[in-house]
C-alpha cells in the first residue's frame, strides 16, 4: 500500500527535504542524475524571516542555533511572556526590538513584514490557540510536534491556515535525518515491505515540568517520544496503521505521575500483515529502532537523537555526516514556501498521527483493540 500523498517521495520533494551536503548531493545524483545540482544551487534572493513563540530549552538550544546554519530562513522574532528575555534574544540575533512580541499582541504580527513564519514552540495544550493567531495575522506556521492535545484541536489549526492562505508545517525534525531518509528509501525499494517493526524512546524524566501535567501536555511519554517511535513504523511500513492495541504499565513512581502515564506499551497492525511493537516511558533509557523484512533489515540505535545517531543494515554500517536536523527541516519547509509547494510535514500529516496517539490511549483505557479512522 503506498503512503497518502502527503508522505510520497517525489523527485522535487526529495530534492527539497534532503541535506544539502555533498554526501546527500551525491545520494541525490546516483538516484535522479546530474541535473539536480542545477536545482539544489538556485537560492532565493530572500531569506523568510522567523519568529519563534516560545523560547524554551528546545527554541534556546536547538532552533535558534539552527537558524544561524540556515540557507532559506532567518531568525528576526520572538514572542515570549517574558520581555527582558526577548530583549536578550533581539541583542543576541540582531532583530530589531520591535520585533520582540508576546501572546497577548500575536495579532500585531499582521503588521509587521520582517516575520513571513512563526514557529510555535510553546507547550502542547497552547499549540492551537498560538497555531491560530499566527495565521489569522497572515503568517505560515510551523508547529512543534505533536501538533495539539486532540484531532479537533488539529481540524481548528488546518481550517485557521487554509482560510488564511498559509502553509502549516509540523516539526518533523527525523523526516530530514539522512539515517531516517535512508530507512524510507529501503522501505520504499529494496526492503520492501518490512514487516516486522520494533521501536523504542524512553528517558528518565526526575523534575517536574509541565510535560507531566496533562492540561498542557495532552499525556504522558506517548505525545512526548513515544510519537518518533510510531512515526517512523509508518513510515518504514509505508502505511497508516488499521488498528492498535496498548496497555498502560503499573507505574513506579505514582507519587510523581500524578496526572500522565510513566510507560505505556502498544502494537500496530499494518495492511499486508506487518506489525510494530513500540513503548515509551519516563522511567527508563532506551532509544532504538528496527524493522525486518525478507529481503533485509536496518537498526538505527540511538534512533531519535539531536545527534549522534547510529545504524546499519543487513548490507553493512551507515555512516552519514554529521548534520544538524533542524537546519535542514527549517529549509526544507522555507523552501516549499518560497516554491509555493506543499508543506514536506503538512498538518494533516500531525492529525494522522492524533488519530494514532487517541486510538492508542483508548486501546490502553479499555484494554480492546482499536481500529482507527483518520476521517
Amino acid at each position: 500500500m503506498k503512503l497518502p500523498p502527503t508522505q510520497r517521495i517525489s523527485r522535487r520533494k526529495f530534492i527539497r527535504d534532503t541535506s544539502l551536503s555533498a554526501a546527500a548531493l551525491a545520494w541525490a545524483q546516483r538516484l535522479w542524475g546530474a541535473d539536480v545540482s542545477a536545482s539544489l544551487a538556485s537560492t532565493p534572493a530572500k531569506k523568510l524571516g522567523v519568529a519563534l513563540a516560545g523560547l524554551g530549552t528546545y527554541s534556546t538550544g536547538q532552533l535558534g542555533p539552527a537558524l544561524k546554519e540556515t540557507q532559506f530562513c532567518k531568525l528576526v522574532g520572538v514572542i515570549t511572556r517574558r520581555p527582558e528575555i526577548g530583549a536578550k534574544w533581539a541583542n543576541d540575533y540582531g532583530f530589531p526590538a520591535k520585533n520582540v512580541y508576546n501572546y497577548d499582541t500575536m495579532d500585531k504580527l499582521a503588521e509587521n513584514p520582517d516575520i513571513d513564519v512563526v514557529y510555535v514552540v510553546t507547550p502542547n495544550g497552547l499549540h492551537a490557540e498560538h497555531v491560530v493567531k499566527a495565521a489569522k495575522a497572515g503568517k505560515h506556521v510551523i508547529c512543534e510536534k505533536p501538533m495539539a492535545n486532540s484531532v479537533a484541536e488539529c481540524d481548528t489549526m488546518i481550517a485557521a491556515c487554509r482560510d488564511a492562505k498559509r502553509s502549516l508545517s509540523i516539526g518533523y525534525r527525523m523526516h530530514f535525518d539522512p539515517y531516517h531518509q535512508e530507512m524510507i528509501k529501503l522501505a520504499q525499494g529494496e526492503f520492501n515491505p518490512f514487516t516486522k517493526i520494533a521501536a523504542e524512546f524512553s528517558f528518565m524524566m526526575t523534575v517536574h515540568q509541565w510535560r507531566i501535567e496533562k492540561k498542557l501536555s495532552g499525556g504522558g511519554p506517548l505525545v512526548d517520544i513515544g510519537i518518533y517511535s510510531f512515526h517512523a513504523a509508518c513510515l518504514a511500513a509505508n502505511a497508516n496503521p488499521l488498528a492498535v492495541t496498548a496497555k498502560e504499565m503499573p507505574k513506579k513512581r505514582p507519587e510523581f505521575f500524578t496526572e500522565v502515564e510513566e510507560t505505556i506499551e502498544w502494537t500496530m497492525e499494518f495492511p499486508g500483515g506487518a506489525t510494530a511493537t513500540c513503548r515509551a516511558s519516563y522511567n527508563d533509557n532506551v532509544n532504538r529502532f528496527r524493522a525486518d523484512s525478507a529481503k533485509g533489515w536496518i537498526e538505527l540505535s540511538p534512533a531519535y537523537s539531536y545527534t549522534g545517531i547510529k545504524g546499519s543494515t543487513s548490507r553493512g554500517p551507515l555512516n552519514f555526516p554529521p548534520m544538524r536536523q533542524q537546519a535542514k527541516q527549517l529549509d526544507g519547509i522555507a523552501r516549499s514556501i518560497l516554491d509555493k509547494k506543499d508543506s514536506p510535514v503538512p498538518g494533516e500529516l500531525g492529525r494522522r498521527d492524533m488519530v494514532i496517539m487517541a486510538g492508542i490511549y483508548q486501546s490502553a483505557a479499555t484494554g480492546k483493540r482499536v481500529e482507527l479512522k483518520y476521517s
